[in-house]
């Protein structure tokens, strides 16, 4: 984006002169992602973001050019036009905004639109002049591959379609493109490691909050299925992860209704609801599906193997294996794991691999 404004160069110069050596003590700096860490530095670090080329629904976007212009003195861009789109967004002053012939009053908080071939211009108020983010990319179809196209994508792709036909160039109070735009200079003022790909997923969000802000009406989301469709299910789905996490713990029935912040005799009641069996059967369940692969291998002791799996007693581990599996541990060891003979093949399967078991609990 080019402006009418005077040379800056000899004010250049002058801020690439060493300052003198100060024995201050430097201020702390301000709380990072607050706003007020964001405004410690120039706006013109939003400038050194990264190239990025990615895709985005059925499209391939290459956003190459970001900048700003402030609101230190007046401005003028004469009418011009770009193969690209141009998004501007006001962050403070007004101005006006002339497309295809058509006058639009800015303020802040506003974002306005050029799109390729459209011819535009923006003159900045010269009592309140215009400050303004600046970005630009190329929105083209991706070329067709070998796999199939994602179901996700299809509402993404008429959201970006609608956005290519729309007419409103101008959109008042856009929220989350302000939001991040803080967020993507604040990454560019602190270069550190993930840059190029936390800029690139703002980057998206940044297109697709624009594509939004330029339709009348929203396009509704694809359908999402919920990975749990009853409360009950994700309640134990985080409890069975715990026991799977920490079976060797000396775990009781009030630790795991702890950890999803439910009273004991609630969490049994749910968990019931959800699984079919209890808690404690569970803990039962992971404890010896560990024990039993580690059985395998012959070179741990039986007793090494009760302590590891949360059992500190080898003859309670003893009984309750036999219970559990049929067969005593030192016996099903011998025998090379003969829970998981596969009944089909009529052969017992090969240590360490156990067939699929649609009826095992965890």
């Amino acid at each position: 984006m080019s402006r009418e404004t005077p040379d800056p160069s000899a004010k250049d110069a002058a801020a690439r002169e060493p300052a003198p050596k100060s024995t201050t003590p430097a201020a702390p700096l301000p709380q990072p992602g607050s706003k007020a860490y964001v405004e410690t530095f120039p706006r013109d670090h939003f400038m050194h973001l990264p190239a990025l080329k990615f895709r985005l629904g059925s499209f391939m976007v290459d956003l190459t050019s970001y900048g700003f212009i402030g609101p230190e003195k007046w401005w003028r861009n004469w009418l011009h036009a770009h193969t690209y789109y141009e998004i501007c967004y006001a962050f403070a002053g007004r101005g006006t905004f002339k497309m295809l012939g058509e006058i639009h009053q800015i303020a802040e908080g506003d974002l306005f639109i050029a799109k390729p071939q459209e011819d535009h211009e923006i003159i900045s108020d010269e009592v309140a002049p215009l400050g303004v983010y600046f970005w630009s990319y190329t929105l083209l179809p991706a070329p067709r591959g070998k796999t199939p196209p994602d179901p996700a994508d299809a509402a993404l792709d008429r959201l970006l379609h609608a956005f290519i036909d729309s007419k409103r160039w101008v959109n008042a109070h856009v929220p989350g493109v302000k939001q991040t735009l803080e967020l993507l200079t604040e990454e560019a003022v602190r270069r550190e490691a993930g840059l190029t790909r936390l800029a690139e997923g703002l980057a998206r969000k940044l297109i697709v909050e624009t594509a939004r802000a330029a339709l009348d009406d929203a396009i509704p989301a694809e359908a999402v299925e919920p990975r749990f469709k009853d409360p009950a299910q994700a309640l134990a789905a985080q409890a069975l992860r715990y026991i799977r996490d920490n079976y060797q713990r000396a775990l009781t029935v009030r630790d795991i209704a702890a950890q999803v912040n439910l009273s004991e005799r609630h969490f049994n009641r749910l968990f019931q609801k959800a699984t079919g069996h209890s808690p404690v059967d569970a803990l039962t369940d992971a404890r010896l599906e560990a024990a039993a692969q580690l059985l395998l291998d012959r070179q741990i002791p039986i007793k090494e193997i009760a302590e590891r799996v949360g059992y500190p007693d080898v003859r309670y581990f003893t009984t309750v294996f036999r219970k559990k599996m049929g067969a005593p541990p030192a016996e099903y060891r011998e025998n090379g794991g003969t829970k998981y003979a596969d009944p089909e093949r009529g052969t017992r399967a090969k240590p360490g691999h156990f067939p699929p078991d649609n009826n095992r609990r965890i």
